[in-house]
């Protein structure tokens, strides 16, 4: 579902564009039309009014809680069923963040992460995208979006650049607080510099050797690690957000003093932020973490050298809970068995 055919329904309830921003603001911010002091529900035509009851229930279903497994470290993933019963993952993070899935799977397959092994079944609609932050809402403060679940943004370009575009001009959202994350697509530093509301951007990059980069996202847009830095470096100047690199440690494949030269290579002198980020194990894949001392010492040499370094340890280590597990798994459980 689009955020247009929401908006069509409202319309044929007699909603007017004034009407359509107030009940979207309100589904938004989590918040009922029909309660309070001054009930918003008040300044809607009748027509509307008497289908509050039917349009609650249809914006409930865009997105429901399916399942919800909490870790220790204030993460909180949601397996989200969908109104046609698909599935994606949605995950509260710490410090009023919420990471929303644009994809049921994804066509990249990247080797190390299991929403790529399933392969792209399904776009979500710019509502459904929405629905997850709504829905996050519902749960806890929300004030920051990364769009960096289950899918790549940039092959459902349409429908996320329009949520985007509700979440920045409605949904009280800084832009800089919208993270719109790809593996990298010419089409992505084409469209957003045009867009009125710009993300922030977080490009995967993982290595800098062009090889390496190709197996480990064998399905990515085949450009270079130097053409997508430039590319980025432009869109960083352009929009005054530093750039926020992605790099997933895997042992013996990134983690080498070359790659922390090719990283200082690349990056020095850049609007950037390196986020290195320890490997959630996928059963089936030959990866393996690296160890958390080492972790250590790489972000400490990078940030020596000159490049802005933060380490990021991967939610849901304890109960396998990296992107794409917990839906398989619960996917696997038929529904109605805990």
């Amino acid at each position: 579902m689009h955020l247009d055919d929401l908006r069509q329904r409202l319309r044929d309830h007699g909603a007017r564009a004034c009407h359509e921003r107030l009940i979207l603001r309100a589904w938004m911010h989590a918040q009922p039309l029909d309660s309070g002091p001054r009930r918003a529900a008040d300044f809607l035509p009748r027509r509307v009014r008497d289908a509050l009851a039917t349009l609650t229930e249809t914006f409930a279903s865009i997105a429901r809680v399916r399942s919800r497994h909490a870790t220790r470290d204030d993460v909180v993933r949601l397996v989200v069923a969908l109104a046609d019963g698909q599935a994606v993952e949605t995950v509260l993070l710490p410090r009023a963040g919420v990471c929303v899935s644009t994809q049921v799977g994804c066509a990249v397959g990247c080797l190390f992460c299991m929403t790529g092994r399933s392969g792209l079944q399904r776009h979500l609609g710019s509502a459904e995208i929405v629905a997850q932050v709504a829905l996050a809402r519902t749960l806890r403060r929300v004030g920051k979006v990364v769009f960096m679940g289950m899918g790549e943004p940039a092959h459902n370009m349409d429908a996320v650049l329009d949520a985007i575009d509700l979440l920045g001009r409605e949904g009280g959202f800084a832009h800089k607080h919208l993270v719109f994350s790809t593996v990298g697509d010419r089409r992505v530093f084409e469209r957003l510099p045009r867009e009125r509301v710009k993300p922030a951007l977080a490009l995967s990059l993982h290595s800098t050797r062009h090889e390496t980069r190709r197996r480990l996202l064998p399905r990515a847009p085949s450009m270079p690690p130097e053409e997508l830095v430039e590319a980025a470096e432009r869109y960083a100047r352009a929009t005054h957000y530093p750039i926020q690199y992605q790099w997933t440690l895997l042992r013996g494949v990134n983690d080498g003093p070359d790659e922390v030269d090719g990283i200082v290579r690349l990056l020095t002198g850049k609007y950037a932020v390196m986020n290195l980020i320890a490997f959630n194990a996928v059963p089936g894949t030959p990866f393996v973490r690296v160890a958390d001392p080492h972790a250590t010492a790489l972000a400490a040499e990078l940030n020596r050298r000159g490049i802005l370094t933060k380490l990021r340890h991967s939610a849901g280590q304890e109960i396998e809970a990296g992107c794409g597990q917990l839906r398989a798994r619960t996917l696997a459980v038929p529904q109605g068995v805990p």
